[in-house]
């Protein structure tokens, strides 16, 4: 799942490595290749492995991109947390938290953004302000009661 927003970056990306990224790695191998003897020109070498590195990229960009399921960014009507919803918690020794539960490719746990697939996010699908969620995590489980989600 993704956003329109999401999505646009992940073209923008595709572009930039399918333009400059190809451009300023085809410069290097043909600096390289002007050295001389490929056999032990290191330089070349890097160049071709990091070509190749490349090419990678854009081909799981590709595929990420054809298999992208777009989702419109809006959050649930009927106040339950859903895809993009901005919710706010408080765990059991008092502390808010405010996340905004987004795709794996926007997912940014500094700035409050929140895989859909990870397990906070799975605990608080379909849940409305004023429902705790019990999430299973490597130190113990965490209850958080939702306060608000927008």
């Amino acid at each position: 799942m993704i956003t329109p927003e999401g999505l646009e970056a992940l073209n923008a990306e595709l572009r930039q490595l399918e333009g400059e990224g190809r451009r300023e790695i085809a410069e290097r191998i043909k600096t390289a290749r002007e050295w001389g003897d490929l056999k032990e020109n290191s330089e070349y070498h890097d160049a071709k492995n990091d070509q190749a590195h490349l090419e990678t990229k854009i081909a799981k960009l590709r595929e990420k991109i054809s298999n992208a399921v777009l989702v419109k960014a809006e959050a649930s009507t009927e106040g339950e947390v859903g895809f993009n919803s901005t919710v706010v918690v408080c765990d059991e020794h008092g502390a808010e938290h405010t996340w905004q539960l987004v795709s794996s490719h926007d997912a940014s746990p500094a700035q409050g953004k929140l895989s859909i697939e990870s397990p906070v996010a799975r605990a608080l699908l379909g849940r409305k302000a004023g429902e705790s969620a019990a999430v299973a995590l490597p130190r113990g489980e965490r209850v958080l009661r939702i306060i608000s989600t927008r």
